[in-house]
Parts: C-alpha cells; sequence; structure tokens
C-alpha cells in the first residue's frame, strides 16, 4: 500500500506491507515512478522482510530515477510474491 509519492522535499516513496500467513517472510515490492503524461521514468523493486501476521513500512529512495521533481505519481503493485 502507497503511504508517500516521492517529492522534492521528501524524495522517498514510503510503501506498506502486510503480511498475512502465519510465518515470516520477505517480499518483493515493485514500485513504477511516473511524471505528468503517465510515462514510466523508472521501476524499483525491493526485498522487504514481514513478520507472521505483520505489517512492515519500507522506503525507496526515488533520485536514482532522475529528476525527482518529475515524479508525478507513484504505482506500486498491489501483490507481493512471498518468499520464506
Amino acid at each position: 500500500m502507497l503511504k508517500h509519492c516521492a517529492d522534492t522535499e521528501d524524495p522517498y516513496t514510503t510503501v506498506e506491507v502486510k503480511n498475512p500467513n502465519t510465518r515470516d517472510a520477505s517480499f518483493t515490492v515493485k514500485v513504477s515512478f511516473k511524471d505528468a503524461s503517465g510515462f514510466t521514468m523508472a521501476t524499483t523493486s525491493d526485498q522487504v522482510s514481514v513478520p507472521a501476521k505483520g505489517t512492515a513500512t519500507h522506503r525507496v529512495f526515488a533520485a536514482r530515477v532522475g529528476d525527482v521533481s518529475r515524479i508525478e505519481h507513484c504505482d506500486v503493485q498491489r501483490r507481493a510474491d512471498a518468499y520464506e
């Protein structure tokens, strides 16, 4: 779930990952950064460890996509693959 899309004041995108499983797991989180025209400037993926039945907050540094001021929208893949 997207909590904050990167901008010039905070160049990090913040996502929340929930683990509905009864065991700890790592999830692959994919975030796409888009400009005002809808063009995907970049897509990143990170592994996030989440405890069983828990939630983890993860921040993705957006400066690696280029000019952060061009980011208009962030898309987060709704379902993440789990790796135990």
